[in-house]
């Protein structure tokens, strides 16, 4: 079974909690929104802890350091693909203009024989609970309520 780890990033504004959500890179959510924004995360194995790969997953796909701040643990979730994700959520703020996504590289179109590469994330920005609730991947949605519960 494949688990991944991750780093939610949160702030608060004037409008309430904020969290940070990538879009999923690669053409096949190009042109999706509802499903194809996650938190930054990447899987790992067996020998790797959980946080460590959180961490290290944060600065592959953004192309920044994670935050060295006290992390609230959001448990785990279980995508319709039957991978387990675990996350946490960290208070800091980050400029998405600053990101450098890595990059993957996939055969494209299908059966091409062509390698092209694709951002890991294309585009990272905040949204208020409500709006990333739209957007996130459906079973990731279990974190926003978590951090939620915690956050005042």
């Amino acid at each position: 079974m494949k688990r991944s780890a991750g780093l939610l990033l949160f702030h608060h504004t004037d409008n309430g909690l904020e969290v940070l959500l990538g879009h999923m890179g690669g053409p096949f959510f190009a042109r999706r929104d509802a499903g194809a924004w996650t938190i930054p995360k990447g899987e790992y194995e067996p020998d790797e802890s959980a946080w460590a790969a959180a961490r290290r997953e944060f600065e592959e796909e953004l192309g920044l350091p994670p935050p060295d701040r006290e992390a609230v643990t959001l448990g785990e979730v279980r995508q319709t693909g039957g991978k387990i994700v675990t996350a946490w959520a960290i208070e800091a703020d980050l400029d998405p203009a600053t990101i450098a996504p890595g990059t993957f590289r996939m055969e494209w179109p299908p059966r091409s024989g062509r390698l092209q590469e694709f951002p890991e994330l294309d585009r990272v920005a905040w949204f208020g609970l409500d709006r990333a609730r739209a957007v996130i991947v459906k079973a990731q949605a279990a974190f926003l309520d978590r951090l939620a519960e915690h956050s005042p």
